[in-house]
């Protein structure tokens, strides 16, 4: 009782002599622990309010929609009336509507035109013209040893027997890398100038990021139809978000020193734009200029699908025949040109924001190709090549400088199928594998996921968005679940879901083990580099025919290639991460005694989370683009209705399997990104 009645009594008077400031301090030293535990207190009532206001809603409607584990009918609704018509619509008025007589079909003519005149300068270049072309180009800006690769590279193309595909993809490259950054860079000026409008393009921009490749390509069939102008336009609108994103992120990042500094000098606001802020964002513009060369190149092999040629064409033929020779024949010269395009963008980007180097310092050569005359001395030496290789009678590439991949590969991969399918003693089979990590892992999976009340689910997501995040994150990812249901693709959704957790679950297993091995050694980590950058470049249709080849058609060789493909994604940002924790920090855990394990354990681990919770977005967000590309060796579930849609010209199926897949990558990403506001709580 005594406690009770001191702990309220008014504080004594400050003493005589004594500084009122350290008597208020001394007084409220006593109250921090219960601010801080109140602090606490809101903090976690303002995660269980939500979490319970959102039990409380959907047992409710649980017990009044009961669905038996699945989505009540009652609250789907059935689009597939409203999307057939719009679908038979655009075809009956595709060839009299005005709309596409006098807007598509010009937009159309131009595309075609475009890549045309493109494809014709690099045929009549041959290819002594253009591997001269890209040496000189790269030594400009990088140096020998980038033009020496830039050549090599376009040489092995020819050797492969591909310099006519290489050509076709390089011609729709260039056009739609062009007006992708165009695209981009005006949505990306638009946002970074205007608040508002950067609100109002986020969703979308997060929409185009996260539909997958496929569900691209049936509105553009539907209104160009197959051919060259549906896949450029399709590859346009899959590499212009993240050009938009990242120039928007360079405009608004911009020193407001410099700005105030322009203002006060009475620059209006286009000098302050044009000598201020583009200047500044150089470094974040350059970087969505390479994201949309590699985000492009990526969707111009998925375009050849609906008949854009080149090198994706004979991926996909391949992928058809299982033929894993032409496969990778086709499929190296696609890592070559992405390498080669990545490092000459990266050259520039560094050479245009560096100070150049006064002439007295440059050697002969440098000197001469300085400049803008440099430039028109490069121009004019391919040129000179050119001619001189079409005077000499070898502008095409001589069929008898090929080097046969495809035969070697095909025997190796007989050889690896005839002897590790099924047969091996102990271990078992890659076929054995495939039939436990099936019934093991993924059929579990999809029961439990499928038989469990759809209520449930929704309440589960809530929690993980809670945790992880803010209400509002939490409230998004449940809307978006939700979204499913109501599209009436909730089984499917739930068995897409499965692949990607399985997946997801082995990649960041194997990912974390290998990032620990890099991080803690530096030359197994210039060991894994070029392999690292060789599966970050391959298309994703040439990791489904090996895994056909050695696992066969279903779930599992889809969840495979994920696997494969979202591995590298996850080394390199854990091994980034802890090789980025402070020094200070592990020499103090090693002066206290503490072993490898332990340091990793309490010190790396702990202090590389937000990288770790990087790399497990990441991982989630590759691993779903590939199990949907699954659908076409067997993967089914969404994946198979995209594919579906998309081969029966259907609209209805590939636009709600799309739109299912989008709310299904917005739910991963919700609970799996921790938001800005929950990681400064």
């Amino acid at each position: 009782m005594t406690s009770a009645t001191t702990s309220v009594r008014e504080p004594a008077p400050p003493e005589a002599g004594r500084d009122p400031r350290s008597a208020a301090a001394s007084s409220s030293s006593g109250t921090a622990p219960r601010r801080i535990g109140s602090a606490a207190r809101f903090r976690v009532g303002r995660r269980v309010l939500p979490l319970a206001v959102a039990a409380a809603v959907l047992g409710t409607l649980g017990v009044l929609y009961p669905g038996a584990g699945s989505w009540p009918g009652a609250l789907a609704v059935d689009l597939s009336g409203p999307l057939g018509r719009a679908g038979d619509w655009i075809i009956d008025h595709r060839d009299s509507h005005p709309l596409f007589l006098y807007f598509f079909g010009h937009v159309s003519n131009a595309v075609v035109v475009s890549v045309r005149a493109v494809y014709v300068v690099l045929l009549a270049a041959g290819w002594t013209g253009v591997t001269a072309l890209a040496g000189l180009v790269a030594w400009r800006l990088a140096g020998v040893r980038l033009a020496l690769t830039s050549m090599a590279a376009f040489a092995a193309c020819g050797l492969l027997g591909m310099w006519v595909p290489t050509m076709q993809t390089l011609a729709l490259m260039v056009v739609a890398v062009a007006a992708s950054v165009v695209v981009g860079g005006l949505l990306g000026l638009a946002g970074g100038l205007s608040p508002r409008t950067e609100r109002v393009l986020r969703p979308v921009l997060d929409t185009m990021q996260i539909l997958p490749a496929f569900a691209y390509l049936l509105p553009m069939v539907l209104v160009f139809g197959i051919g060259v102008p549906a896949a450029v336009l399709a590859t346009v609108v899959y590499a212009a978000p993240p050009m938009a994103r990242l120039t928007a992120l360079g405009l608004r990042g911009a020193d407001a020193g410099v700005l105030e500094a322009a203002a006060s000098l009475g620059a209006t606001g286009r000098q302050r734009l044009l000598t201020a802020r583009l200047p500044l964002a150089r470094g974040q513009i350059l970087l969505g200029v390479n994201q949309a060369i590699m985000t492009g190149l990526s969707m111009a092999v998925i375009a050849s699908v609906i008949g854009a040629g080149g090198l994706g064409d004979r991926v996909y033929q391949a992928l058809a025949s299982v033929d894993v020779g032409a496969a990778l024949a086709a499929g190296i010269p696609i890592v070559l040109l992405a390498v080669v395009l990545d490092r000459t963008a990266d050259a520039a980007g560094a050479r245009l924001g560096a100070t150049p180097r006064p002439s007295a310092e440059l050697h002969f050569l440098r000197r001469v190709f300085a400049g803008w005359y440099g430039r028109l001395l490069c121009l004019l030496a391919a040129v000179a090549v050119a001619v001189l290789g079409r005077m000499l009678g070898t502008a095409q590439w001589p069929g008898s400088w090929t080097v046969p991949l495809a035969d070697p590969v095909n025997r190796a991969v007989a050889w690896m199928t005839d002897h590790l399918y099924s047969g091996v003693p102990v271990v078992g089979g890659t076929a054995d594998w495939a039939a436990r990590f099936t019934g093991l892992l993924l059929d579990p999976l999809r029961s439990g996921l499928q038989a469990a009340p759809w209520w449930l689910l929704l309440l589960a997501v809530a929690a993980l968005g809670l945790v992880v995040g803010t209400w509002r994150s939490a409230l998004t990812a449940v809307l978006a679940l939700a979204a499913i249901g109501v599209l009436g693709v909730w089984d499917p959704a739930l068995d897409t879901l499965s692949q990607v957790l399985a997946a997801v679950a082995v990649t960041l297993v194997l990912g974390f083990a290998i990032a620990v091995g890099a991080a803690r050694s530096a030359r197994a980590e210039r060991l894994l580099r070029p392999v690292l950058d060789v599966c970050q470049t391959m298309p994703q249709f040439v990791y489904l025919i090996p895994v056909v080849a050695l696992f066969g058609v279903g779930r599992a060789p889809a969840a495979a290639a994920a696997v494969v493909y979202a591995l590298p994604a996850v080394i390199r940002i854990t091994t980034q991460g802890l090789r980025g924790v402070e020094p200070a920090a592990l020499e103090s855990a090693r002066s206290l005694g503490a072993t490898g394990s332990q340091q990793l354990r309490q010190v790396q681990l702990p202090l590389a989370r937000p990288a770790l919770l990087l790399a497990v977005n990441q991982a989630v967000v590759l691993v779903l683009a590939v199990v949907i590309i699954g659908g076409l060796v067997g993967g089914g579930a969404l994946g198979y209705d995209v594919v579906l849609g998309l081969a029966q010209g259907d609209l209805a199926t590939g636009l709600v399997a799309g739109a299912a897949i989008v709310c299904l990558g917005l739910v991963l990403d919700r609970v799996t990104q921790p938001a800005k506001e929950a990681r400064n709580a």
